[in-house]
Order: C-alpha cells, then structure tokens, then sequence
C-alpha cells in the first residue's frame, strides 16, 4: 500500500496535504478526540465557544495560556518536516490545515492555509486590531501576554482574545475559498491525522474525489475521511510519512516506479 501511495505522489501534478490534530500528536500536543484528548479534560462549552468566553474570559484564557505554552515547547516531527521536504522538492503545492499550533510554517513549509487560526495571533474583541505571530514570537510580546490575567487591546482598551476559529464561529472565508480551490485543482491529498469530523475543512478531501483526484490518508485509526480513501495508512504520521518520503524519492529516482 506505501508503495501505491509513494507512487501516486512521485507521479502526482498538484499534489495538496490536509492536517488535523493527529500530525501533531508526535510533537507532545494533545489531540481533541482520542483517548486522553483535550476534550476529555474539557469541555467544549466551556472553553471554545464565543459564549464560554462572555461568561468566563479569564477561564477561556487559561485554556490557550496553557496551550500556548506546549505549543510554545513542541518541535516539528517527521511528519511535518517531510511535508516541508516535498514542498521543497516541488511535489506538495500547499499544507490546508486544522490545527492552530504553527509547526508546519516552523518546519518550512511556506504554501500554508490555516483553517482555524493560529496560536500566535490575539485579536481585539471591539476594534480591529490584531497582533500577528511574528510579533508575538520575536518581540518578546507572549511572554508579557501569558503574564496578564486578562490581556487587553492596546488601543481600545477592550479584551483581547486568541485569533481562532471557536466553535459556532465561520471560518475565514478567504481561508477555506482558497482551501477549496486548491481542492477543486488537486489530483492527489495527503490527509493526515484528522478526525474528519468537523466540517466544513473536512470537505476537503470529498472535493478532491469529486474532481477525479485520489485521497491517501495517514492515521493511528479509520476516520470519518476512511470510507473514500483510495490509500490507507495505518500509524502514527511522523513514521508513516518518513518512510513515505523515502520510497516518493526513491520512486522519482527510479524513473520506472
């Protein structure tokens, strides 16, 4: 099955990747669903929802303080570091992605959609403004965000909060309209430890099928995206992938394969 799925890349014109929490298990950040998951200590009412953050700022706040400081802490793995070698090498044209801890842009990819947001992002709840991460990370700015109780917006004065999507929230519609065209243009996706639960990113992968194009999917279990998955996987991505970015270079230097 690697091999069918090595080959399908080497092969590949517009190849795009999809990535849910599952790629960044290997990094030491909890996914949501699994056993042990963040939602198995939390509740997603009562952290990730605009209305949690009405009620209770400075709950929701000590949730992403604490995400941020093990996103802060995690390294890119195999698995986000061979994307960013397929990138390099030509074959993967963009990352549309989940997750909101930033580690694909941190192991090089450049082409990167991010569906939820980021960690490294704060916006204001009143007025427009909006620290972006390379402000937050080069400045020294988190480590006096993390400290605050409750940080407020420099210029208005209201609360600020992370600059993600929560739930009942849209996603940033020049996110997923560029997502979905690159889906629309693709004839192999990567989909990588994703549940395929949350919609609408989890189109992503039915867009491709739909316009001819074959889905792989890298995942410790069957998901919601299984079922139309012309390659599964089985296994935790940062050894998968290794082992697929190898035989995609042995493919390419076979011209053969």
């Amino acid at each position: 099955m690697i091999e069918e799925a090595a080959k399908l890349i080497a092969h590949s014109h517009f190849l795009i990747a999809f990535t849910g929490a599952g790629i960044s298990a290997e990094s030491g950040i909890p996914t949501f669903r699994d056993k042990g998951g963040l939602w198995e200590k939390y509740r997603v009412e009562e952290v990730a929802t605009p209305e949690a953050f009405k009620r209770d700022p400075q709950f929701v706040w000590e949730f992403y303080k604490m995400r941020m400081k093990t996103m802060r802490e995690a390294k890119p793995n195999k698995a986000h570091l061979a994307l960013a070698e397929l990138e390099r090498m030509g074959l993967l044209k963009a990352v549309i992605t989940q997750n909101i801890d930033n580690l694909h842009r941190e192991a090089g990819n450049k082409n990167v959609i991010e569906l939820h947001g980021n960690i490294y992002r704060v916006k204001c709840t009143n007025c427009s403004y909006r620290e972006y991460r390379e402000n937050l990370l080069e400045s020294g700015r988190l480590e006096e965000l993390l400290k605050e109780d409750l940080p407020k917006c420099p210029k208005c004065g209201s609360l600020l909060r992370p600059d993600v999507v929560w739930f009942g929230e849209p996603l940033p519609q020049e996110a997923i309209q560029k997502a979905f065209k690159l889906a629309e243009r693709a004839d192999v996706c990567l989909v990588i430890g994703t549940s395929g639960q949350v919609f609408p990113a989890a189109y992503i992968p039915y867009i491709v099928k739909e316009n001819g194009g074959y889905v792989i999917e890298i995942n410790i279990k069957e998901s919601g995206i299984t079922p139309i998955a012309d390659v599964f996987l089985k296994g935790r991505a940062g050894e998968v992938m290794e082992l697929l970015l190898a035989k995609v270079k042995r493919c390419l230097k076979d011209k053969g394969c």
